[in-house]
């Protein structure tokens, strides 16, 4: 099978996304798993070269078809979007303009085939907003430009994989927004991410959203028996092979320990917090539901030390295998 070619999108240049993009490509090894290409702006990546004195060179180009894929040589679809005396740490309009055209393009380029996958570094949202792009963050974008009506949030990592059914809203809002219909899907967008990954009969739980997931009504307001389990009995007669809903503050260790394959969280923290307690630096994310794959770190902009040489890039090399993973996995699936 031939290699995928996976398009890695610079992000926020403001942020650590160069750092960690070049201290991943130097590992020679993901030549041999796919042929990464980066879109973005080459100048940026030269810079973060010189700062880390690291044994690369950057290769400029306009089309796929122009890349190399030669270890050693980082090729860039260079939109040249950024100002010479663009900034590390610092909070501007024109990166975070630049970090969603970065995207747009490798939509672009996936939708018509030029790349099998993509891998996101890190954008700011607040910078996105100031650069006239009010959305939420990578997901959103990726499910309107890819006209995907049912997506979600799915955090990986080496113990324990979670699927969201609320994302980036606040929690008084995601506990109005959640429906029977949504969890239904979310467990369904699970399986199917799974199946294609190469799991057998996944086997889903699901959380509940009170405290002891309800307690029979005692907690919350039912929440569970009208929003929560009757997605349950849905997926189960569809074979479905899921359970729950289960408390919160045990289920997750059930997943860890192995009872259960991933795990269905209704909102954001609730699902982020144990993947994050177990490491930063081995989760990743990944957008399920869309016509391609994405991956993504599991981790912010981080101006606090960008262009310092300190950021860690094994977590974007981690996000990048799993995207040629996946993607391979996909393929051979369809």
């Amino acid at each position: 099978m031939k290699k995928p070619v996976i398009g890695i999108t610079m992000g926020d240049a403001a942020g650590i996304g160069p750092e960690i993009i070049v201290k991943a490509l130097v590992d020679r090894s993901i030549y041999k798993i796919c042929k990464p290409i980066v879109i973005g702006d080459a100048k940026a990546l030269a810079k973060m070269i010189g700062i880390l004195e690291l044994d690369l060179r950057i290769h400029p180009i306009q089309s796929v078809d122009q890349a190399n894929f030669k270890p050693g040589i980082i090729d860039c679809v260079d939109l040249d979007l950024l100002p010479t005396e663009t900034q590390f740490g610092k909070l501007s309009a024109i990166t975070g303009d630049a970090a969603f055209h970065y995207l747009e393009k490798a939509i672009t380029l996936a939708i018509a085939g030029f790349i099998d996958g993509i891998c996101t570094a890190p954008l700011n949202k607040e910078a996105l907003h100031m650069g006239g792009h009010n959305y939420p963050g990578h997901t959103e974008i990726l499910a309107e430009f890819t006209g995907t009506e049912y997506y979600a949030m799915m955090l990986s990592s080496p113990k324990l994989k979670v699927i969201l059914v609320t994302i980036h809203i606040g929690l008084i809002d995601a506990v109005n927004s959640i429906t029977s219909d949504k969890v239904y899907k979310v467990i369904s967008l699970a399986n199917t991410a799974l199946s294609r990954m190469g799991y057998v009969h996944p086997h889903i739980a699901v959380c509940g959203l009170n405290p002891h997931a309800g307690e029979g009504g005692l907690f919350g307001y039912r929440e569970e028996e009208e929003k929560i389990i009757p997605a349950i009995d849905q997926a189960l007669r569809e074979s479905i092979n899921v359970s729950g809903p289960y408390p919160a503050d045990t289920v997750f260790y059930r997943a860890i320990r192995g009872d259960f394959d991933i795990v269905v969280a209704m909102y954001h923290d609730q699902g982020l917090i144990p993947i994050k307690t177990l490491g930063i630096e081995t989760g990743i994310n990944i957008t399920v539901g869309l016509p391609f794959i994405r991956t993504s770190v599991d981790h912010g902009t981080a101006f606090d030390i960008a262009g310092k040489g300190i950021a860690d890039g094994e977590n974007m090399k981690i996000a990048i295998l799993q995207a040629a993973q996946f993607a391979k996995s996909i393929t051979r699936s369809l």
